[in-house]
């Protein structure tokens, strides 16, 4: 069996999903994307052409390799996210030639059911109490939301205990009756992390999301030592490399590594394995498509410390598209009680309605993040 061709679809809201087909008529799908840089991944996709046509897709580790080492220059969020995209797409093609799913390549299963959470709220947290209840009638129980707007270097108490106050609503509504991730989101430095660790501990949240940016993780444990929160970082960390020091400095209690953006199923899957060693938890990052997901549940189903999967139906940034818009076998993504079953199919487990992509993809919107700016004009991180 040999690759004979790559094709790539721009889809709303923010994705992108590429078709891998050879010449024994098995198709794999993957969904290389930076959300808000797709025309960069999409470049650079095509741009390991030559190293995949013609090659046999069964041997995903040499490609892997030759993808990550060939070009001299590697690592990085848009060389990592086109690997990403590849990598699932080979997976899927070698589950589907043998008849099985990813999962049962990698080992086989380590849990009948894997727990989701729900995004509540938006950019700017509202609603979150009225969003709560309407998940909570569809049976979550577990939940993620951004912690603040902007907030400078040294910012104010005002701003501190607004965003206290909302954490501490949710938990005079539910109680212990439900739990809840709360994302800084990278807007929060640290001097001003410290102070809103030390003010949400009462409410014990499930964990913080990015307390700081990736670039200051050296201040991860520095964080950790002032509070019992869990600090969850990773998705914008895209290989083992950086997974590694993180790990070895300690300070962050959930590895959240994006199979997208990380390098895929094969980096991912080491990456969880070094997890397990530093008894880190793994929460893999995923507010994309169906095929994301698809594989972030191959390595959840067969990775011990696997604790938490992002999905993103309803979530605030699908607008014109929705989570199983592009997806036929729906029913095999239905979550029941905030659990989602292994995906039976073989492959990566999900069927993509090929028509619906192709047609939507011919006028896909170019989706871009907001640009957020401080009270003095200088730019805020969003």
């Amino acid at each position: 069996m040999k690759i004979t061709q790559l094709t790539t679809y721009r889809l709303a809201p923010r994705w992108m999903f590429l078709k891998i087909e050879t010449d024994a008529g098995i198709t794999g799908w993957g969904e290389p994307v930076i959300e808000g840089k797709a025309r960069s991944v999409e470049a650079a996709v095509h741009e390991f052409e030559p190293y995949l046509i013609g090659q046999d897709p069964s041997r995903i580790n040499d490609l892997w390799q030759v993808m990550y080492r060939g070009g001299f220059y590697r690592g990085g969020a848009i060389l990592m996210s086109a690997i990403a995209g590849i990598d699932q797409a080979l997976w899927d093609i070698k589950g589907k030639a043998l008849g099985v799913p990813v999962y049962e390549l990698l080992g086989g299963l380590v849990r009948d059911r894997m727990k989701t959470y729900s995004w509540v709220g938006g950019d700017r947290p509202a609603d979150v109490i009225a969003d709560i209840q309407r998940l909570r009638a569809g049976g979550f129980d577990t939940f993620k939301m951004n912690g603040c707007e902007e907030l400078g270097l040294i910012d104010s108490a005002l701003k501190v205990d607004a965003a206290v106050a909302r954490i501490a609503e949710i938990r005079a509504a539910f109680g212990n009756e439900i739990e809840f991730g709360i994302d800084f989101h990278g807007r929060v430095g640290a001097p001003m992390a410290k102070v809103l660790l030390r003010e949400l501990e009462p409410y014990r949240p499930l964990f913080v999301e990015e307390p700081v940016l990736a670039e200051q993780d050296e201040t991860y444990a520095r964080l950790a030592e002032h509070t019992s929160i869990p600090l969850a970082a990773g998705e914008r960390m895209y290989s083992r490399f950086e997974f590694k020091r993180v790990f070895q400095a300690g300070g962050i209690a959930i590895a959240q590594p994006d199979l997208s953006h990380a390098g895929g199923i094969t980096e991912c899957f080491k990456i969880a394995a070094m997890a397990e060693a530093y008894d880190v938890a793994l929460a893999p990052h995923c507010p994309l498509g169906p095929i994301a997901l698809a594989a972030c549940l191959q390595v959840d189903f067969v990775a011990h410390n696997a604790v938490l999967q992002e999905q993103s139906m309803g979530i605030h940034y699908n607008q014109g598209g929705e989570l199983l818009d592009y997806v036929l076998n729906r029913e095999d993504f239905r979550i029941e009680g905030g659990y989602i079953r292994p995906l039976p199919k073989p492959g990566l487990g999900v069927v993509v309605d090929e028509e619906r992509v192709l047609e939507a993809s011919r006028n896909a919107p170019d989706w871009r993040n907001p640009l957020w700016r401080h009270a003095d004009g200088s730019v805020a991180e969003w």
